[in-house]
């Protein structure tokens, strides 16, 4: 078992610089993923190189795949085709990524092959059944202790195409039903009541698979077309929106602070943050906008202001999902109340996120309010927030990181229980940090 590495955040003076975040953490597990089931090679520029994404590489390399790092987020995949996966001859590791479990089990579901899943013991708390059940329609078939890993899961020989109404907004749920799609002759229908990230439709359709999405009745339908012929296709995967967050409030709470955070995804799906924090009174701006890949991509602008508190519907959770603990920071060094619905989700990340962030905030001082799925934040104002405390982390990454940044505006200094974790989406934080000036040891 690891050691734990606490981490302190004290007090900083302005946060100044432009930097670059790592590459997006769910276009990462895809572009491998698609990789894989790719006949040819892949090209791949700014592949996140943090232990959830390495962990799905190596379970790409175990289904067959042939990889080669060629430099720092450069890899190329020689992929298997549909169709083709080959029978692992060992237990596939996920460590702590969720993404790549569930997305992988939809790959394998089709296949007809047979497979252990496992992975840390965080992963292995985390539910699953909500993956399985529809895959099951396939033809696949499961075998778990409660729906969790550890998971055999056996790939159907003569997988039948489904169509499924996702009963909860999952974008990781959505992608594992699109990948099982693809090895599925005939045509599949997925469907959501509210979007999620669209990563897996853009991405699909660039390497030349036959997707179509519609609206019907406030509803989205995606169709695909089962086995085609993916096509190689170079991948440049943008900042990871998620982990330029960190950044982004650092710099708004900290008093004259100004940054710059380059070549962040800006895909509509996954700015709910960037809209909540200017509802807030933040000084933001997109510069430089292009698109890549089939996604939008922007450098963000962002000075230290004057926060005030919001409230935060429901339907722009999906949209941010991952945010809210560093939403939860902001929150503290808003004025006045914010109120953050349609939470239920934060129950079943790497930890329960919702009790995380709640208990984070009354370690240093902050009036917070949790219900089932909604959290109220008393907000102290700039310079109000007394910090001071130390938080347990409970091996979640972005409850590490959301307060340490909390730290570096508070009157005394925050420490997290554990920032080992930090490496499965965001290796280089700690240095990146000290780069724009923040104290953290």
């Amino acid at each position: 078992m690891q050691k734990p590495a606490p981490l302190t955040a004290s007090r900083s003076g302005p946060l100044q610089g432009a930097v670059t975040v790592p590459g997006d953490k769910s276009i990462s597990h895809r572009a491998l993923m698609l990789g894989l089931l790719t006949a040819g090679e892949t090209r791949i520029t700014g592949l996140l190189e943090g232990a959830d994404v390495l962990a799905t590489a190596q379970v790409c390399r175990q289904l067959g795949a042939l990889t080669r790092r060629t430099g720092e987020g450069e890899w190329h995949i020689h992929g298997r085709g549909i169709g083709a996966l080959a029978t692992p001859d060992d237990i596939l590791d996920f460590e702590n990524s969720g993404t790549g479990a569930r997305l992988m089990m939809g790959l394998i579901a089709t296949h007809p092959i047979a497979a252990h899943l496992t992975g840390d013991a965080s992963l292995r708390r985390r539910p699953m059944e909500r993956v399985l059940k529809p895959l099951t329609e396939f033809g696949a078939l499961a075998r778990s202790r409660g729906g969790r890993l550890p998971i055999y899961l056996e790939g159907a020989e003569r997988p039948v195409p489904i169509e499924y109404e996702l009963p909860v907004a999952s974008a990781q749920v959505k992608s594992a039903l699109l990948f099982a799609a693809l090895n599925t002759p005939g045509d599949t229908v997925v469907i959501e009541r509210v979007p999620t990230r669209d990563h897996t439709e853009r991405m699909l359709a660039h390497f030349g698979a036959e997707i179509s999405i519609e609206e019907e009745h406030g509803k989205r339908l995606i169709l695909v077309k089962g086995q085609p012929e993916l096509k190689p296709h170079p991948i440049q995967v943008p900042g990871d929106p998620s982990s330029a967050a960190f950044l982004i409030v650092a710099a708004l709470i900290v008093p004259g602070s100004a940054i710059t955070v380059r070549d962040v995804l800006l895909n509509p799906l996954r700015t709910g943050l960037l809209v909540t924090l200017e509802e807030m009174g933040a000084s933001l701006r997109i510069a430089n906008e292009r698109e890549v890949a089939g996604e939008r991509v922007g450098d963000v602008e962002v000075a230290a202001s004057v926060l005030r508190g919001v409230e935060v519907p429901a339907s722009r959770a999906a949209s941010m999902i991952d945010e809210y603990p560093v939403l939860g920071v902001a929150a503290a060094f808003a004025e006045g109340r914010t109120r953050m619905n349609g939470l239920e989700e934060l129950r079943i990340k790497e930890s329960d996120r919702l009790s995380a962030i709640a208990a984070g905030l009354a370690a240093n001082g902050i009036a917070a309010r949790e219900a089932e799925a909604s959290l109220e934040v008393e907000g102290r104002g700039p310079g109000g927030v007394p910090g001071g405390g130390t938080v347990r982390t409970q091996m979640d990454h972005r409850i590490a990181m959301a307060f340490l940044t909390l730290g570096l505006a508070a009157k005394a200094p925050v420490t997290v229980d554990d920032g080992a974790m930090i490496a499965t989406s965001f290796p280089n934080y700690v240095a990146l940090m000290r780069s724009l000036g923040a104290a953290i040891a």
